[in-house]
């Protein structure tokens, strides 16, 4: 899953779209990639859990299932954004 490229300040952004809106989009952005790192933390963490490794797997699968809902949560924000703006 990738998110569009961050608009960098020295960038021209769009007169259309109000400044409320990229700093939505530049939180938003921000929020995605952290729980894009987290989830890819999480995984790798499940990767490494034994079958003896009881406690340590139901810690990690919760983990990821905190993650998952926050990328969730994010990528939806992304389409709220791309259809009012669209």
């Amino acid at each position: 899953m990738s998110a569009s490229p961050v608009c960098r300040p020295e960038e021209q952004r769009p007169d259309w779209l109000d400044s409320d809106f990229w700093e939505r989009l530049d939180r938003l952005e921000g929020r995605h990639q952290k729980a894009q790192t987290e989830h890819e933390s999480a995984r790798r963490g499940l990767d490494r859990v034994t079958p003896r490794e009881a406690d340590e797997l139901r810690n990690a699968w919760r983990r990821y299932c905190e993650v998952i809902d926050e990328l969730d949560k994010t990528t939806a924000e992304f389409e709220t954004l791309r259809r009012c703006s669209g």
